[in-house]
């Protein structure tokens, strides 16, 4: 994903979707270990989100819908 579109996802994930920091910055600490030549996967990220907790079912679709749109 270019820079531009995922600095855009980060800002949805903190201003619409009112994730803390410290949640994004932990699932894209595992995205990277996980996928470490694709650090900005913006596929992976919505998952370890929801894996871990930090957002439940409804909040998964809304952002998959947020990522259609872009």
């Amino acid at each position: 994903m270019p820079p531009v579109t995922y600095s855009r996802f980060i800002k949805f994930l903190q201003e619409d979707m009112n994730l803390p920091q410290d949640s994004i910055d932990m699932a894209q600490r595992h995205v990277s270990i996980a996928q470490p030549s694709m650090p900005t996967n913006n596929g992976l990220l919505p998952m370890v989100l929801w894996k871990y907790g930090l957002v439940n079912l409804e909040q998964l679709d809304q952002i998959y819908d947020w990522l259609e749109t872009i």
